[in-house]
């Protein structure tokens, strides 16, 4: 047999065995999900990923936890699955959620950019929640030490509320910077509707564990519930 008669024959192995993999992964993405629709429907699945170093899939749930489940769907723990490495645990769940956060565009977010830029925050905010509002007078404060800060919508009382409302009209106004900063200093907001991020960025903050105002997310991925001084938060975001 030539060099290349057996290089022909390991690329027919080599498709054949991805082939069968790739069609056992479906196989069992179909059990899991039918198991899990049996056993939780009040739960929608976000989204459904294999585990490949712990042969479990991920499943996250809308506003519902995660779920690390067995590939025939007869077992499932809900919670964090974490890595040992050496002495260190690593919460890939938490990274993983977080990491979301990191991956969105800023042109959907509410941008104050430092004039020369050493990291930045991501602030989960509420434009009614009183620590929101001290945040925010931080913000020059924190833009001098080289911090931008950029802001995702969290209405605490959720979609449909009076706070969301607001939200929408400040996503949606020709100059959302200014009026975020009117809406947070109890400025009446003029009424403005389109096409926001607004109720994803509050299921978005649902889903990575946001439980109350301002959450601030660091350029690590690190979660800080709560305000912060601006010394303090800096110290924090490794400045």
């Amino acid at each position: 047999m030539t060099m290349f008669s057996r290089f022909c024959s390991l690329s027919l192995v080599l498709s054949a065995f991805l082939t069968l993999f790739s069609n056992v992964t479906l196989a069992d993405e179909a059990q899991v999900l039918s198991s899990l629709k049996k056993a939780l429907p009040q739960y929608e699945v976000g989204s459904i990923k294999f585990h490949q170093a712990s042969g479990l899939y991920v499943v996250e749930m809308q506003a519902g936890p995660t779920l690390h489940m067995t590939a025939d769907g007869g077992y499932f723990v809900a919670g964090d699955l974490y890595k040992v490495n050496g002495t260190q645990l690593e919460n890939e769940t938490e990274v993983a959620k977080l990491a979301k956060v990191e991956a969105l565009p800023e042109e959907q977010m509410i941008v104050f950019k430092a004039a020369q830029e050493k990291t930045h925050i991501t602030v989960f905010t509420d434009v009614d929640c009183g620590y929101c509002r001290m945040l925010h007078n931080d913000v020059p404060a924190l833009n001098e030490k080289g911090i931008t800060v950029r802001y995702l919508a969290f209405p605490r009382a959720g979609v449909g509320s009076e706070a969301y409302n607001k939200m929408v009209s400040v996503w949606c106004s020709e100059d959302p910077k200014a009026w975020l900063t009117k809406a947070k200093q109890g400025e009446s907001i003029p009424e403005n509707k389109c096409v926001n991020p607004v109720a994803d960025e509050f299921n978005l903050g649902r889903m990575v564990g946001v439980r109350g105002t301002p959450t601030i997310i660091l350029a690590n991925g690190s979660l800080l519930p709560g305000y912060l001084p601006v010394d303090k938060l800096a110290k924090e975001a490794g400045l």
